[in-house]
């Protein structure tokens, strides 16, 4: 299995501004405030020269899912000050996660750890995703914010 065929596979395009390709697998019934009530995507990064998920924040908790592939290193920079990184990947035991929630509100960005070639992913959101609730993150201003994170920051910017 490579990235190709899961492209094909899956009908996977660019994600636009964040990085990475992805396809909407599911949206829920569109509530009063025009949001979906729920979505959910299967997404791919490879190990490519700029192919991450940029640093971005969102308004509601947004859990993400490891399926297949090399384990996905996820920043997260919370709104306290503090961050953290989670692994998602198959070695549950060894620390890393299948699932995991990010609060609303926190920076994320990842990509496929050192070493790994691909990961295949999803996320799920309740209220679903829109693009109006996506915040593009400045890597000055967050590497202002954290700096004990300013290299990793530069990483995971994308203008």
């Amino acid at each position: 299995m490579t990235p190709e065929d899961l492209v094909a596979h899956y009908g996977l395009e660019p994600i636009p501004r964040e990085g990475g390709r992805f396809r909407r697998t599911w949206a829920g019934p569109e509530r009063s405030d025009g949001r979906p009530e729920g979505s959910a995507i299967v997404a791919l990064l490879t190990a490519e020269p700029g192919d991450y998920s940029a640093l971005h924040r969102l308004p509601s908790d947004e859990v993400w899912h490891f399926y297949l592939g090399d384990p996905l290193e996820l920043l997260l920079l919370a709104p306290d000050g503090s961050s953290r990184t989670a692994l998602l990947g198959p070695d549950v035991l060894g620390g890393q996660w299948v699932q995991y929630t990010v609060p609303a509100g926190t920076w994320m960005g990842a990509r496929v750890l050192a070493g790994g070639a691909w990961s295949l992913f999803g996320c799920t959101m309740a209220p679903g995703f829109t693009y109006e609730g996506y915040e593009h993150g400045d890597a000055d201003a967050l590497a202002a914010r954290y700096p004990a994170e300013a290299a990793r920051i530069a990483e995971l910017g994308r203008p």
